[in-house]
């Protein structure tokens, strides 16, 4: 698609309310052991490592006092009793190409969204959810319309969570496959966050991102399905996929998406292209600030840490996730990205961030009487 000359204004979606109706494995997962336990929770006195395998930009963070200032601060296993409370705002943009291809999903209250009861299941509940697609915007729509569903029904949910995750994404897959009145060519990433009582899950395919603030440190929650990554081009060329120029089988710059069904084999057949994505799992408290989730349009042209510090500084201002996710847009504007752009800004709090003090030295000095003497000296020669 040739890149296009206009850009829309920044658009808040919302869509059947969508927008704006605004334990641990043991607990919701006894089934399934299995599944993936990559640790995102970076150990908090070191600094946050970028664990993506594509970088696309270097960019100097003007505000990176506010991370060194946090240096310190460590993450505790003692349950403080923190109840999380949900907020979100949402931008989405076309950005300098012909065709808005990006879709999302917030739902801020899930129980209120499904009309039902939380029946015994952590309270409270959210869901949020971003999909970049290719090739058309059929196979991206299509998903946000249907995967919450997909997860719900599942025989797995709400006891086994990851293991309903992981069966919708292959539901949605499949659909895609079967649906007649759409193209079998669209393909989409597809990155969700699922939160029950104080556990979130995220499970992604693709290369958009989920970064947590935690007291001003970016925390990256997924990894980037690039194809040169390691383990993805491993994967890739032991299924006997190839890739060009970054380009899975020389046509796709992504190693996961949905649909996609002119490059995939039968259903159920393992492909270069998987829809599998990869979970990871985390426990709220009260250093867990906010969630950033976008379409790589964002992270193209801006680093993790720097889009949490814009948040942060901004909510500190005003306390409004829209307007955040607005601020991220249009800053990937000025940066000259290249795709459309969605950004979802999820915070925890109804309350804005704190703000973080350094601790100032009680360390005492003082001169040597030699040193005053000989200080005396230099002073009275001048």
């Amino acid at each position: 698609m040739a890149p296009g000359t206009d850009a829309t204004a920044c658009v808040s979606k919302s869509e059947n309310g969508f927008c704006k109706e605004h334990e641990k494995d043991s607990v919701f997962d006894k089934k399934a052991h299995e599944e993936y336990d990559d640790s995102a929770q970076a150990k908090a006195s070191r600094p946050p490592l970028m664990r993506h395998c594509s970088s696309h930009a270097t960019l100097t963070d003007p505000f990176t006092l506010i991370c060194a200032a946090e240096a310190g601060v460590k993450s505790s296993g003692k349950d403080s009793g923190f109840q999380p409370t949900f907020r979100s705002g949402s931008c989405s943009e076309i950005g300098p190409k012909q065709y808005m291809e990006d879709e999302f999903i917030c739902v801020d209250d899930l129980y209120q969204h499904l009309g039902t009861t939380t029946n015994g299941f952590p309270s409270p509940g959210a869901f949020y959810g971003v999909f970049d697609g290719h090739g058309g915007s059929d196979a991206a729509s299509f998903t946000r319309k249907n995967i919450l569903k997909f997860i719900t029904e599942d025989s797995h949910f709400p006891d086994g969570v990851k293991r309903a995750l992981k069966n919708a994404f292959v539901k949605a897959d499949h659909a895609l496959a079967d649906a007649k009145n759409l193209d079998r060519s669209s393909g989409t990433t597809a990155l969700i966050a699922l939160v029950l009582g104080r556990t979130m899950i995220i499970a992604n395919a693709g290369d958009s991102r989920a970064v947590l603030g935690k007291r001003g440190r970016a925390i990256e929650l997924s990894k980037d399905h690039k194809p040169n990554c390691t383990s993805e081009r491993l994967r890739i060329e032991k299924l006997g996929g190839v890739i060009y120029d970054g380009y899975l089988n020389g046509q796709l710059s992504v190693a996961r998406a949905l649909g996609d069904w002119h490059m995939k084999g039968d259903k159920g057949s393992q492909c270069p292209l998987s829809s599998e994505p990869e979970l990871e799992e985390l426990i709220l408290t009260e250093e867990d600030e906010f969630l950033i989730i976008g379409c790589d349009g964002l992270w193209d042209v801006m680093s993790s840490q720097y889009a949490v510090t814009i948040v942060r500084k901004e909510l500190m201002v005003h306390n409004d996730p829209e307007r955040c996710s607005g601020e991220l847009v249009r800053e990937a504007l000025k940066r000259n990205t290249c795709d459309n752009l969605t950004v979802v800004v999820i915070c925890f709090s109804a309350d804005p961030p704190p703000r973080i003090e350094v601790p100032k030295s009680h360390r005492r000095r003082s001169i040597s009487a030699e040193g005053l003497d000989i200080l005396k000296g230099v002073l009275s020669q001048a």
